[in-house]
């Protein structure tokens, strides 16, 4: 977006519902009223429903649903969590591009969104159907003062974070699977993967990414897709609006990590336990499609392991795997 159409758009958001002067955009630009009124019409070709008012001025009806910096930074209240923005059109990984950042030594909180990703990753190397237009992929880079198995932790914060702003902005009422799914009716509606660089002695940096299917229609998902997976569209029957869903999340992820690090993972494991799938409930847990385990849920240890109770009162830790709830 260029610097006239980013101050455009920061007068419009002073202005709230008013309307702002030609004058006025004029200077601030410093530009003729004829050169204001091309700014406008290329602000209405990205989109953007501008009303003009001879002797009122312009007035903003409606954004488009776009992922730019300024579309999320102006719904954006954070700490940390976002402050430096990175949006892109289309990217092969926000996590890779994220870790790339960290090496480098962005700052914590450094927040990577793309439209689109053309080699977007789940949970044990499976393909994110990652289509333009419709969803939200991001990546946050945390550095957090702690050991290295306490990492996983950082997974259900994630989790925790995208079913608040799901009830938030469509009052659906999610569920969490573990290890990093979040459900809406039994159907996977976003997905979660970590991964860390770090010594032995301590974390140098987290990648926290959240890929969540806000509008894709049926027709959208892959043919293959590994479990059955949902979008808010689907299940809402009405749109989000992605930057509000984006701003809404990282403010939420932004208060949980504030949380975990002045108190721990203790608060974060209650809710997360509160909302999970298969809270007092038979599970069986599978790895590559074999069942090793049945027993019912027990909880979550301190650093997030599945709690499996076992009916001889037997508890067992479950740290992979697939599970289902019978």
């Amino acid at each position: 977006m260029s610097i006239a159409a980013a101050t455009i758009l920061r007068l419009f958001r002073e202005a709230g519902s008013g309307f702002v002067s030609g004058e006025l955009i004029s200077r601030e630009l410093h530009v003729s009223r004829t050169a204001v009124w091309k700014h406008i019409n290329g602000l209405r070709d990205a989109g953007y429903i501008v009303e003009a008012i001879p002797s009122r001025g312009y007035h903003l009806l409606s954004s488009p649903d776009i992922l730019s910096v300024d579309e999320v930074r102006d719904k954006l209240c954070t700490i940390r969590i976002g402050r430096q923005l990175v949006c892109l059109p289309e990217t092969a990984s926000t996590n890779a591009d994220a870790f790339h950042l960290a090496e480098a030594g962005s700052e914590e909180g450094t927040t990577v969104i793309a439209d689109a990703q053309s080699g977007g990753k789940g949970r044990r190397g499976r393909v994110w159907s990652s289509p333009g237009g419709v969803n939200l992929y991001c990546s946050i880079v945390l550095r957090p003062a702690i050991m290295p198995h306490e990492a996983p932790q950082l997974t259900f914060l994630s989790a925790v974070a995208v079913a608040r702003a799901i009830e938030q902005t469509t009052a659906l009422k999610p569920e969490i699977k573990w290890p990093n799914d979040v459900l809406i009716n039994g159907r996977k509606a976003a997905g979660l993967l970590n991964e860390m660089s770090a010594e032995t002695d301590g974390i140098n940096f987290v990648i926290l990414g959240i890929g969540v299917n806000l509008n894709m229609t049926p027709a959208q998902f892959p043919a293959d897709v590994r479990s059955p997976a949902t979008s808010l569209l689907i299940e809402k029957g009405l749109p989000v609006n992605r930057s509000q869903f984006a701003a809404t999340m990282l403010g939420e992820l932004d208060r949980l990590y504030t949380n975990f690090l002045r108190h721990g993972f203790g608060s974060v494991r209650d809710e997360w336990q509160q909302r999970c799938n298969a809270k007092g409930r038979e599970v069986v847990v599978s790895e590559a499609d074999v069942e090793t385990v049945r027993g019912r849920f027990h909880g979550i240890d301190c650093d997030g392991a599945l709690l499996v109770r076992f009916p001889d009162g037997m508890v067992e830790r479950i740290l992979s795997g697939d599970v289902r709830v019978v």
